[in-house]
């Protein structure tokens, strides 16, 4: 049977995609990626009422826990306006998740460091979407499941080349 024009064709999975992309499938993906945002947040809401952390508040709270950071540093890192990132551990300070250290190396600033119970809150973050997760994995098709987790290591260099591009952001 003759492919038609409207019907996508499977890729060799050993070769690598070079020049063009197809914008359709470009769409999809955006679209993909954005809708699973969406489910994620409010399903982790519904079945985790007690989560209520912002998002943005959250991915600092993954990134001072590599390490503390300085406002200008972890403004840069996250890709935010600095006055947005003070606004942001202004309300991390206020619920106890992240603290103000004097910088070894400047007296004069301060790094922001998570707390004891900044690292609770984001473990306990962390494990609800790994449960939430794992639940809907297990819902679908073994094989979405499998392509799912057989496309992780194209996704993480895909948001490794998105956070490389200056254009982003």
């Amino acid at each position: 049977m003759p492919e038609s024009a409207t019907t996508p064709r499977d890729p060799d999975p050993g070769t690598a995609v070079v020049g063009a992309v197809d914008p359709a499938q470009v769409q999809r993906l955006t679209d993909v990626v954005t809708r699973l945002r969406r489910a994620l947040r409010s399903s982790i809401r519904t079945e985790y009422p007690w989560e209520s952390l912002p998002m943005a508040q959250v991915e600092l709270l993954q990134t001072l826990a590599v390490e503390p950071l300085r406002v200008g540093e972890l403004a840069a890192r996250q890709r935010l306006a600095p006055n947005t990132v003070s606004g942001l551990i202004g309300k991390l300070l206020e619920s106890g998740f992240v603290d103000r250290q004097a910088d070894p190396g400047d007296r004069r600033t301060a790094r922001i460091a998570l707390t004891e119970a900044g690292y609770r809150q984001l473990a306990d973050w962390q494990r609800a979407h790994e449960r939430r997760m794992a639940t809907a994995l297990a819902a679908i098709s073994p094989q979405d499941s499998a392509a799912i987790i057989n496309a992780l290591g194209g996704l993480e260099q895909l948001a490794l080349a998105l956070g490389n591009d200056p254009g982003t952001g």
